[in-house]
């Protein structure tokens, strides 16, 4: 009969037991990077890849053409420590990394991270740089951690190579502060398998402001040096404007923010309403979270006569006429306005001043007198889709309450699309839009008369 020896056992057992104490105090180490995503700096032939992880590491993407040999190609970036400022005071590990002198409409694979810990395997398209380039857009505002309706539609659109760009035009998670921040870890990782594939280009919205903005500010790269509250950028016929409606409501982040901005927005107008730099991109196009319109039934800013996002424009500008409600997207003739906030899908004849400017009565959007605004907040959150007022403005052409989101292809320098997607009726296009682009004599026309 053999005998076992128990001194090794009981040794074991009490190092197990002992194990909780050994290592308490010490931090876990998180190193495998997650929540990737994809933003374009603007430039051509670049493409910036943000990533986090929760323990410091080296931050780099390698990368090389689709068919091509894999990771033959590597770029190093740098990260930032984000401290959250909920009551744990969670840190994490903002990375990124340019990718530079990529081919224009090349697809090429990619994975980020370090020695420590690489992501999953990514691919994107580089953006083509032409003027000549048409390209297609999702966009939708307010979608959420919880009810996120549109989301599995968008991942398979997304996936099926439907869209060059996402622009998603504020209130995300519901809300990325909560639960010391977790909420915006999560729903960075819901998106990834949406914006690790294509540029997902953002604004911020009212659901950003707790802590200044700073899960927003911190968590995306956009163009310029603003974090991302406002910028520019150009794409195919396309001048691009973000900007932040909310500097106008959370006045206790600085005064300075608002003539910042406007200062700011009025010279890229200008710049970009110049004869040569129109003729190469003559559409332009801007995005912000509150509507300056709307006809919901919910007493917001954008359902009173004179909204305070179109007011703060007008009294920022010193005219020679003293027109107190001028328009500064009126008067550098913007082509189209994009806004969310409302939980719902609403098309507007073009307006300004809280009146219908249509082109005619047969063509109302054929050589408008005034932009046309585009709603569409409904992606899906956990407050639902809101109700409309029974008795809209004559400025409201099109409405639903359906869970939904846009589509948008810019076909060339003349013609724009949108389409309205239903997620409530399985993916059915309920309203579109063929837009034409206003003769630029009328940009002309209201430079002259209102610079």
């Amino acid at each position: 009969m053999f005998r076992v020896k128990m001194e090794p056992v009981h040794t074991a057992c009490a190092l197990l037991c002992l194990a909780p104490w050994l290592v308490r105090g010490l931090p876990p180490i998180w190193t495998q990077p997650e929540q990737v995503h994809l933003s374009y700096p603007g430039l051509a032939g670049w493409m910036e890849v943000t990533w986090t992880t929760f323990s410091k590491t080296d931050s780099t993407v390698e990368y090389g053409l689709l068919g091509g040999r894999l990771f033959d190609m590597s770029a190093r970036g740098n990260s930032t420590l984000f401290v959250d400022s909920g009551d744990e005071k969670r840190q994490m590990y903002i990375h990124r990394v340019i990718l530079t002198d990529l081919k224009p409409v090349a697809t090429y694979v990619y994975h980020c991270g370090s020695d420590e810990g690489w992501s999953d395997v990514f691919y994107f398209t580089a953006l083509n740089d032409s003027a000549l380039f048409s390209p297609k857009f999702a966009l939708y505002g307010d979608l959420g951690n919880e009810n996120p309706q549109s989301l599995a539609r968008l991942q398979k659109d997304t996936q099926l190579g439907m869209y060059d760009v996402i622009l998603h035009i504020g209130d995300f998670a519901y809300d990325m502060h909560e639960d010391n921040a977790r909420i915006g870890d999560e729903f960075m990782r819901q998106i990834q398998s949406i914006a690790a594939y294509v540029p997902y280009m953002t604004c911020p919205g009212n659901h950003e402001s707790t802590y200044n903005f700073s899960n927003y500010r911190n968590r995306f790269s956009m163009p310029g040096q603003t974090e991302g509250l406002w910028y520019s950028w150009n794409l195919g016929p396309v001048h691009f404007i973000s900007l932040s409606t909310e500097v106008y409501f959370y006045l206790d982040y600085g005064l300075e923010l608002v003539f910042r901005q406007f200062e700011w927005l009025e010279k890229d107008l200008e710049e970009a309403n110049r004869l040569e730099n129109r003729a190469v991109r003559p559409w332009i196009i801007t995005m912000g979270h509150r509507p300056m319109y709307c006809s919901d039934d919910d007493q917001d800013d954008c359902t009173t006569f004179d909204s305070y996002v179109s007011e703060v424009q007008g009294w920022l500008i010193h005219s020679p006429n003293d027109l107190p409600n001028l328009d500064l997207f009126y008067r550098y003739g913007v082509d189209l306005e994009l806004w969310a906030h409302e939980h719902t899908y609403e098309r507007l004849w073009p307006v300004f001043g809280d009146k219908v400017y249509n082109g005619s009565k047969e063509q109302p959007y054929v050589n408008p007198k005034a932009p046309v605004h585009i709603i569409t907040g409904s992606a899906g959150c956990r407050e639902r889709t809101d109700k409309f007022n029974p008795n809209p403005k004559d400025w409201s052409a099109f409405r639903s309450t359906d869970y939904g989101y846009t589509r948008m292809q810019v076909i060339n320098a003349t013609h724009l699309y949108l389409e309205q997607v239903s997620d409530d009726q399985n993916g059915k296009v309920i309203d579109s839009l063929w837009l034409p682009i206003a003769r630029l004599i009328r940009q002309m026309y209201i430079r002259r008369c209102y610079c």
